[in-house]
């Protein structure tokens, strides 16, 4: 997880980044009004508009990292690192509805708690309601190849 929050916390920087660029130039060029602030920068700190735009845009980009690189591989890059990757519990193929429900029931992280109590099966909540499980492959297994 703690990898896997770095990779993701670049991905909302760079994407925040982007948005912050793209603001600025149109606020600059006059294709955005500037509400009689002197600098870009002042009214995109005080508008709930554009901050609410700049926050959605990098939740949408985080979002996006963790379920192309499940659905794409069935890993993240924390997790490759670590040797796990999601599976189907049930003869389904994993689609992207039960990788976004699988992504909301993960509650930040706070659904892989649940693990530690779980004795019997190790289920973390994401993996329940999404009906997948994290499994712990070899080092074979972890080839991208043998996939």
């Amino acid at each position: 997880m703690v990898y896997d929050t770095l990779v993701a916390v670049a991905v909302g920087m760079c994407a925040a980044m982007v948005m912050i660029v793209t603001l600025v130039v149109l606020l600059k060029n006059d294709v955005l009004s500037l509400q009689g602030f002197a600098e870009p920068a002042d009214l995109i700190q005080q508008s709930l508009l554009y901050k609410t735009l700049i926050q959605v845009w990098v939740g949408l980009w985080i979002t996006g990292f963790f379920l192309w690189f499940w659905k794409k591989g069935g890993q993240t890059i924390g997790m490759r690192a670590w040797r796990l990757r999601i599976f189907s519990t049930v003869d389904e193929p994993v689609t992207w509805g039960r990788l976004i429900l699988r992504l909301i029931t993960s509650l930040g992280g706070l659904g892989t708690l649940l693990v530690l109590v779980d004795f019997k099966n190790k289920q973390s909540l994401q993996d329940r309601v999404a009906k997948t499980e994290v499994v712990h492959l070899s080092k074979e297994a972890n080839d991208h190849k043998s996939w």
